[in-house]
């Protein structure tokens, strides 16, 4: 990214919504990648869950070094990550013309928030836009040790009600997208923050860019709340969960939620939503057929198949 195409985003204010819970072993660090942001019109909104740690005393020199203009820190609500997320992005006095979730232990690249904006500012306004995109894997120490998946299908709400695409920890959205969020309300039963984000812009026809060039490190921890899926080890959680009948819990959420939106959805996408209900209530074999009429679908081929056996099961 230019330096020139960098000026031209100045104007555009970035609230950065970070949670923190006992984070003081990498918040310098990543507090540290946010002030070298190419993007510099930006503010730090902390919600901290309770931290015993010296997660608060970090946050305090930081925002004492930068000044209350750049960052603020607040008490969350203590109900978990996602509903710590969505308190702070629905708080009234949070104004901005974009938002960025931000994890207390990532290093972002320099040029995030610029790549970000870039795709964002060429969006319409008015309507609901979300970025995300994938990630540099790093162990505890920093050091590079892959990539997350890359996904080429095109993001749409066929997708979403199936799979979410991007961590939160990479995504920005414009203050269309977060007055869906906020009208929606912070919900603390929410599968995950992220993947909500993703659903309700997508049903509600907003748009989702997901870029494939990474935009963060993202540090895989024994702490982490979520972790990457690279490896085939840790997929075999992915697959117990599908077995024991949690994904299909987690979709019957997600579709209760959706509910007092239904009127804020595209025609299409009420038609993608219905068939979907329905598929997952008929017997074989018309089960599948109707899940193949919903049309929705997983980026990858495993996916597919995994979604395939999870309505042979009635797991879906």
């Amino acid at each position: 990214m230019s330096d020139h195409l960098s000026r031209d985003h100045d104007d555009q204010r970035v609230a950065i919504l970070m949670c923190t819970h006992q984070g003081d072993a990498f918040l310098d660090e990543q507090l540290d990648s946010i002030a070298r942001q190419t993007h510099t019109n930006w503010r730090v909104w902390v919600s901290d869950d309770g931290s015993t740690d010296g997660t608060i005393k970090i946050c305090s020199r930081y925002q004492s070094k930068w000044g209350v203009e750049r960052m603020s820190i607040i008490s969350g609500p203590r109900r978990g990550s996602s509903a710590n997320f969505l308190s702070l992005t629905c708080r009234p006095d949070i104004a901005a013309e974009y938002f960025a979730w931000a994890d207390q232990d990532d290093i972002w690249e320099p040029h995030k928030l610029e790549r970000a904006l870039t795709w964002l500012t060429d969006s319409d306004a008015h309507k609901p836009a979300l970025y995300g995109s994938r990630t540099l894997l790093t162990d505890a120490s920093g050091k590079s040790i892959g990539l997350s998946p890359l996904f080429t299908k095109p993001p749409a709400f066929a997708n979403a009600v199936v799979q979410n695409i991007a961590g939160g920890n990479t995504m920005v959205f414009n203050s269309a997208a977060r007055a869906l969020l906020v009208n929606a309300g912070p919900d603390p039963r929410t599968v995950a923050h992220d993947w909500w984000a993703y659903l309700l812009v997508t049903a509600c026809g907003g748009r989702m860019h997901y870029d494939p060039v990474p935009s963060i490190r993202y540090r895989q921890h024994g702490d982490n709340l979520v972790g990457s899926v690279t490896h085939p080890l840790r997929r075999l959680p992915r697959l117990r969960t599908l077995l024991q009948g949690q994904f299909k819990s987690w979709i019957d959420l997600n579709l209760e939620l959706l509910e007092p939106v239904r009127a804020q959805m595209s025609a299409e996408n009420v038609i993608t939503l219905d068939r979907f209900a329905l598929a997952r209530q008929r017997r074989l074999p018309a089960r599948m057929l109707a899940l193949w009429r919903s049309g929705v679908y997983r980026q990858t081929w495993p996916g597919n198949i995994g979604l395939a056996v999870a309505a042979l099961l009635n797991r879906l």
